[in-house]
Protein backbone atom coordinates (compact mmCIF):
# COMPACT_ATOMS: atom_id res chain seq x y z
CA UNK A 1 0.00 0.00 0.00
CA UNK A 2 3.14 2.04 0.22
CA UNK A 3 2.66 3.93 -3.02
CA UNK A 4 -0.51 5.60 -2.28
CA UNK A 5 0.13 6.08 1.50
CA UNK A 6 0.01 10.17 0.93
CA UNK A 7 -3.87 9.69 0.51
CA UNK A 8 -4.44 8.06 3.36
CA UNK A 9 -4.47 8.29 7.59
CA UNK A 10 -3.31 4.43 8.19
CA UNK A 11 -4.89 2.63 10.85
CA UNK A 12 -3.90 -0.96 10.01
CA UNK A 13 -4.04 -3.35 13.19
CA UNK A 14 -1.93 -6.37 14.30
CA UNK A 15 -3.82 -8.49 16.13
CA UNK A 16 -1.82 -11.14 18.76
CA UNK A 17 -3.02 -13.98 20.95
CA UNK A 18 -0.84 -13.91 23.88
CA UNK A 19 2.86 -13.47 21.58
CA UNK A 20 1.54 -14.97 18.06
CA UNK A 21 0.09 -12.78 15.72
CA UNK A 22 -3.52 -14.38 14.52
CA UNK A 23 -4.83 -11.42 12.43
CA UNK A 24 -4.59 -8.23 10.83
CA UNK A 25 -6.58 -5.47 9.52
CA UNK A 26 -5.47 -3.40 6.44
CA UNK A 27 -7.23 0.13 7.40
CA UNK A 28 -7.24 3.64 7.43
CA UNK A 29 -8.87 6.43 9.75
CA UNK A 30 -11.13 9.81 9.05
CA UNK A 31 -12.45 11.40 11.68
CA UNK A 32 -14.26 8.70 14.12
CA UNK A 33 -14.56 6.14 11.37
CA UNK A 34 -12.01 3.14 10.67
CA UNK A 35 -12.21 1.85 7.40
CA UNK A 36 -11.61 -1.34 5.98
CA UNK A 37 -8.59 0.21 3.70
CA UNK A 38 -10.02 2.52 1.31
CA UNK A 39 -6.95 1.87 -0.81
CA UNK A 40 -7.89 -1.51 -1.37
CA UNK A 41 -9.89 -3.23 -3.39
CA UNK A 42 -10.86 -6.26 -0.62
CA UNK A 43 -10.29 -5.66 2.91
CA UNK A 44 -11.52 -7.28 5.89
CA UNK A 45 -9.74 -9.39 8.75
CA UNK A 46 -7.03 -11.00 7.09
CA UNK A 47 -6.90 -14.50 9.84
CA UNK A 48 -4.62 -17.17 10.63
CA UNK A 49 -5.70 -20.73 9.69
CA UNK A 50 -5.71 -22.14 12.44
CA UNK A 51 -7.99 -19.17 13.99
CA UNK A 52 -11.24 -20.69 15.48
CA UNK A 53 -15.06 -19.73 15.21
CA UNK A 54 -14.96 -19.57 19.21
CA UNK A 55 -11.25 -17.67 18.85
CA UNK A 56 -12.69 -15.01 16.06
CA UNK A 57 -16.23 -14.02 18.31
CA UNK A 58 -13.66 -13.42 20.87
CA UNK A 59 -11.33 -11.50 18.82
CA UNK A 60 -13.86 -9.10 17.00
CA UNK A 61 -15.51 -8.47 20.36
CA UNK A 62 -11.85 -7.11 21.69
CA UNK A 63 -11.16 -5.02 18.01
CA UNK A 64 -14.33 -3.53 18.83
CA UNK A 65 -13.96 -2.65 22.48
CA UNK A 66 -10.67 -1.13 21.43
CA UNK A 67 -11.94 1.03 18.96
CA UNK A 68 -14.56 2.48 20.81
CA UNK A 69 -11.67 3.14 23.65
CA UNK A 70 -9.66 5.21 20.97
CA UNK A 71 -12.67 7.35 20.17
CA UNK A 72 -13.89 5.34 17.11
CA UNK A 73 -17.45 4.99 16.56
CA UNK A 74 -17.67 3.11 13.31
CA UNK A 75 -16.24 0.22 11.64
CA UNK A 76 -16.13 0.15 7.94
CA UNK A 77 -15.34 -3.29 6.68
CA UNK A 78 -15.09 -4.70 3.42
CA UNK A 79 -15.68 -8.48 3.31
CA UNK A 80 -13.34 -10.28 1.87
CA UNK A 81 -14.86 -12.70 -1.21
CA UNK A 82 -14.93 -16.16 -0.32
CA UNK A 83 -13.18 -17.29 -3.91
CA UNK A 84 -10.18 -15.17 -2.65
CA UNK A 85 -10.12 -17.50 0.55
CA UNK A 86 -8.05 -20.48 0.25
CA UNK A 87 -10.11 -22.36 3.27
CA UNK A 88 -13.66 -21.60 3.89
CA UNK A 89 -14.18 -17.97 5.63
CA UNK A 90 -17.64 -16.58 6.61
CA UNK A 91 -17.19 -15.46 9.97
CA UNK A 92 -17.89 -12.27 9.28
CA UNK A 93 -21.42 -12.54 7.94
CA UNK A 94 -22.20 -14.44 11.54
CA UNK A 95 -20.26 -11.71 13.81
CA UNK A 96 -22.19 -8.91 11.40
CA UNK A 97 -25.65 -10.60 12.28
CA UNK A 98 -24.93 -10.50 16.11
CA UNK A 99 -23.44 -6.89 16.51
CA UNK A 100 -26.59 -5.81 14.31
CA UNK A 101 -24.39 -4.27 11.80
CA UNK A 102 -25.70 -2.50 8.86
CA UNK A 103 -24.72 -3.72 5.26
CA UNK A 104 -24.04 -0.63 3.58
CA UNK A 105 -23.54 -1.86 0.25
CA UNK A 106 -23.26 -5.39 -1.97
CA UNK A 107 -21.51 -5.53 -5.30
CA UNK A 108 -22.04 -8.22 -7.67
CA UNK A 109 -18.48 -10.53 -9.00
CA UNK A 110 -18.62 -11.91 -12.28
CA UNK A 111 -17.06 -15.32 -11.47
CA UNK A 112 -16.22 -18.40 -13.71
CA UNK A 113 -16.21 -21.55 -11.00
CA UNK A 114 -13.81 -23.71 -12.50
CA UNK A 115 -14.77 -26.52 -10.65
CA UNK A 116 -18.37 -26.22 -12.54
CA UNK A 117 -17.41 -24.11 -15.50
CA UNK A 118 -19.92 -23.47 -18.19
CA UNK A 119 -18.86 -23.19 -22.20
CA UNK A 120 -18.54 -19.91 -23.63
CA UNK A 121 -21.06 -18.44 -25.34
CA UNK A 122 -21.81 -19.56 -29.24
CA UNK A 123 -21.98 -14.77 -29.48
CA UNK A 124 -18.62 -14.57 -28.08
CA UNK A 125 -17.11 -17.78 -29.70
CA UNK A 126 -18.07 -15.58 -33.41
CA UNK A 127 -15.65 -12.84 -31.97
CA UNK A 128 -12.98 -15.52 -31.42
CA UNK A 129 -13.48 -16.65 -35.24
CA UNK A 130 -13.24 -12.87 -36.17
CA UNK A 131 -9.98 -12.19 -34.22
CA UNK A 132 -8.93 -15.79 -35.63
CA UNK A 133 -9.85 -14.36 -39.56
CA UNK A 134 -7.75 -11.13 -38.75
CA UNK A 135 -4.51 -12.74 -37.83
CA UNK A 136 -5.14 -11.23 -34.20
CA UNK A 137 -2.39 -12.65 -31.08
CA UNK A 138 -1.63 -12.27 -27.66
CA UNK A 139 1.35 -11.85 -26.35
CA UNK A 140 2.39 -11.07 -22.52
CA UNK A 141 4.52 -7.98 -21.81
CA UNK A 142 6.33 -7.15 -18.80
CA UNK A 143 5.59 -2.87 -19.75
CA UNK A 144 2.24 -1.80 -19.21
CA UNK A 145 2.67 1.73 -20.91
CA UNK A 146 1.56 1.32 -24.18
CA UNK A 147 -1.32 -0.43 -23.02
CA UNK A 148 -1.91 2.22 -20.67
CA UNK A 149 -1.29 5.24 -22.66
CA UNK A 150 -2.84 4.11 -26.11
CA UNK A 151 -6.17 1.78 -25.09
CA UNK A 152 -6.88 2.22 -21.46
CA UNK A 153 -6.60 6.05 -20.93
CA UNK A 154 -8.19 7.37 -24.08
CA UNK A 155 -11.04 4.90 -23.53
CA UNK A 156 -11.66 5.98 -19.96
CA UNK A 157 -11.66 9.32 -21.03
CA UNK A 158 -13.37 9.51 -23.86
CA UNK A 159 -16.35 7.13 -22.62
CA UNK A 160 -16.40 7.62 -18.77
CA UNK A 161 -14.42 11.20 -18.23
CA UNK A 162 -12.35 8.86 -15.81
CA UNK A 163 -8.72 8.17 -15.12
CA UNK A 164 -7.87 4.10 -13.99
CA UNK A 165 -7.08 3.30 -10.31
CA UNK A 166 -3.46 3.32 -11.18
CA UNK A 167 -1.41 5.26 -13.18
CA UNK A 168 1.17 3.79 -15.46
CA UNK A 169 3.93 4.56 -12.86
CA UNK A 170 2.10 2.57 -10.37
CA UNK A 171 1.09 -0.49 -11.79
CA UNK A 172 4.76 -0.74 -13.07
CA UNK A 173 5.45 -0.57 -9.26
CA UNK A 174 3.51 -2.43 -7.95
CA UNK A 175 4.44 -5.25 -10.91
CA UNK A 176 8.63 -4.95 -9.67
CA UNK A 177 7.44 -5.83 -6.05
CA UNK A 178 4.96 -8.34 -7.32
CA UNK A 179 5.95 -9.83 -10.51
CA UNK A 180 4.11 -13.23 -10.80
CA UNK A 181 1.11 -12.00 -9.44
CA UNK A 182 0.49 -8.50 -11.57
CA UNK A 183 0.43 -9.38 -15.00
CA UNK A 184 -0.40 -7.63 -18.75
CA UNK A 185 -1.68 -9.30 -21.68
CA UNK A 186 -1.82 -7.39 -25.08
CA UNK A 187 -3.60 -8.14 -28.32
CA UNK A 188 -2.24 -6.80 -31.86
CA UNK A 189 -3.16 -7.19 -35.39
CA UNK A 190 0.32 -6.75 -36.94
CA UNK A 191 1.69 -4.91 -34.56
CA UNK A 192 -0.25 -2.60 -33.73
CA UNK A 193 -2.12 -2.93 -30.18
CA UNK A 194 -5.88 -3.10 -29.99
CA UNK A 195 -6.63 -4.10 -26.78
CA UNK A 196 -5.35 -5.79 -23.72
CA UNK A 197 -6.24 -7.02 -19.80
CA UNK A 198 -4.31 -6.91 -16.77
CA UNK A 199 -4.72 -9.17 -14.33
CA UNK A 200 -4.27 -9.70 -10.77
CA UNK A 201 -3.33 -13.49 -9.65
CA UNK A 202 -3.55 -15.13 -6.85
CA UNK A 203 -3.43 -18.31 -5.18
CA UNK A 204 -6.68 -19.13 -6.02
CA UNK A 205 -8.25 -16.88 -8.41
CA UNK A 206 -7.46 -14.66 -11.88
CA UNK A 207 -8.81 -11.16 -11.44
CA UNK A 208 -9.26 -9.07 -14.59
CA UNK A 209 -8.32 -5.43 -12.88
CA UNK A 210 -8.33 -3.63 -16.17
CA UNK A 211 -9.99 -4.45 -19.66
CA UNK A 212 -9.67 -2.43 -22.42
CA UNK A 213 -10.38 -2.61 -26.71
CA UNK A 214 -10.03 0.26 -29.01
CA UNK A 215 -12.68 1.43 -31.38
CA UNK A 216 -12.68 -1.84 -33.61
CA UNK A 217 -13.18 -4.00 -30.74
CA UNK A 218 -16.56 -5.50 -32.28
CA UNK A 219 -15.19 -6.02 -35.60
CA UNK A 220 -11.60 -7.75 -34.65
CA UNK A 221 -13.43 -9.78 -32.08
CA UNK A 222 -10.08 -8.74 -29.95
CA UNK A 223 -11.79 -9.07 -26.28
CA UNK A 224 -13.73 -12.40 -26.98
CA UNK A 225 -10.38 -13.63 -28.37
CA UNK A 226 -8.17 -12.64 -25.73
CA UNK A 227 -10.74 -13.25 -22.62
CA UNK A 228 -11.60 -17.20 -24.30
CA UNK A 229 -7.69 -17.71 -24.11
CA UNK A 230 -6.99 -16.33 -20.62
CA UNK A 231 -10.09 -18.07 -19.11
CA UNK A 232 -9.64 -21.80 -21.48
CA UNK A 233 -6.09 -21.82 -21.36
CA UNK A 234 -3.46 -19.22 -19.66
CA UNK A 235 -5.36 -19.29 -15.93
CA UNK A 236 -7.84 -22.95 -16.33
CA UNK A 237 -5.11 -24.50 -13.68
CA UNK A 238 -6.76 -21.93 -10.88
CA UNK A 239 -10.25 -22.60 -9.25
CA UNK A 240 -11.99 -18.99 -10.25
CA UNK A 241 -11.37 -16.78 -13.14
CA UNK A 242 -13.22 -13.29 -11.59
CA UNK A 243 -14.11 -10.59 -14.21
CA UNK A 244 -14.71 -7.85 -11.05
CA UNK A 245 -17.90 -5.53 -10.59
CA UNK A 246 -20.04 -4.15 -13.25
CA UNK A 247 -21.64 -1.80 -10.37
CA UNK A 248 -21.69 1.62 -10.28
CA UNK A 249 -23.01 3.85 -7.62
CA UNK A 250 -21.29 2.28 -4.53
CA UNK A 251 -23.18 -0.79 -5.67
CA UNK A 252 -26.70 0.80 -6.67
CA UNK A 253 -26.76 0.09 -10.07
CA UNK A 254 -25.55 -2.17 -12.35
CA UNK A 255 -24.48 -1.66 -16.02
CA UNK A 256 -25.89 -4.69 -17.42
CA UNK A 257 -24.32 -4.55 -20.89
CA UNK A 258 -20.84 -4.58 -19.08
CA UNK A 259 -22.45 -7.74 -17.08
CA UNK A 260 -24.19 -9.47 -19.36
CA UNK A 261 -20.35 -9.53 -21.39
CA UNK A 262 -19.01 -10.86 -18.61
CA UNK A 263 -21.78 -13.72 -18.61
CA UNK A 264 -21.04 -14.85 -21.83
CA UNK A 265 -17.65 -16.47 -20.71
CA UNK A 266 -19.90 -18.52 -17.96
CA UNK A 267 -19.47 -16.50 -15.22
CA UNK A 268 -22.00 -16.52 -12.48
CA UNK A 269 -22.58 -13.77 -9.70
CA UNK A 270 -20.65 -13.83 -6.19
CA UNK A 271 -21.49 -11.04 -3.85
CA UNK A 272 -19.35 -8.25 -2.08
CA UNK A 273 -20.61 -6.91 1.18
CA UNK A 274 -19.71 -4.12 3.01
CA UNK A 275 -20.53 -4.23 6.60
CA UNK A 276 -21.19 -1.05 9.15
CA UNK A 277 -20.29 -2.00 12.92
CA UNK A 278 -21.08 0.00 15.72
CA UNK A 279 -17.94 -0.30 17.98
CA UNK A 280 -20.23 -0.17 21.21
CA UNK A 281 -22.01 -3.08 20.39
CA UNK A 282 -19.30 -4.98 21.10
CA UNK A 283 -21.30 -6.14 24.54
CA UNK A 284 -23.77 -8.06 22.33
CA UNK A 285 -21.36 -10.64 21.71
CA UNK A 286 -20.94 -11.15 25.75
CA UNK A 287 -23.60 -13.89 26.03
CA UNK A 288 -22.81 -15.58 22.55
CA UNK A 289 -20.34 -18.30 23.72
CA UNK A 290 -22.06 -21.37 26.24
Amino acid sequence: MEYHQDRFEDFSLLIYKNEKLVAVLPANKKDNVVYSHQGLSYGGLVISPKLKLKEYIILCQELLQFLESKGITTLELKELPGFYCTLPAEEIGYIAQLTQALTRRVDTAAVVDYRNKLPIQSNRMEGVKKAHKQGLRIQEEKSFKAFWDEILLPNLAQKHNALPTHTSEEIALLHQQFPKHIRQFNVYKGEILVAGATIFETKTTAHVQYISGNEQKQELGSLDFLFEELINRTFAHKQYFDFGISNENHGAQLNSGLSYWKECFGARTILHRFYSFDTSNHSLLNDVLL
